[in-house]
């Protein structure tokens, strides 16, 4: 993250139904690791997508059992 910014970062599946918001605050400048824990999700493709300030990037991601 560039500047201090509030950040959302949710999955979703492949239908667009968020099936997790795994952060939705405010952070400071720097980079960051987060653990995600899919348990309750199966095995699949699903759609992550941050955004911060006026970024927003849509990722695709294989979950794997």
């Amino acid at each position: 993250i560039h500047k201090s910014e509030f950040v959302t970062l949710n999955v979703y599946d492949v239908l667009g139904n968020e099936v997790a918001k795994v952060l939705d605050e405010s952070k400071l400048a720097g980079s960051y690791d987060l653990e995600f824990n899919a348990s309750g999700l199966s095995s699949g493709v699903y759609f992550y997508k941050i955004k911060t300030g006026s970024f927003i990037e849509t990722k695709k991601m294989i979950l794997l059992r």
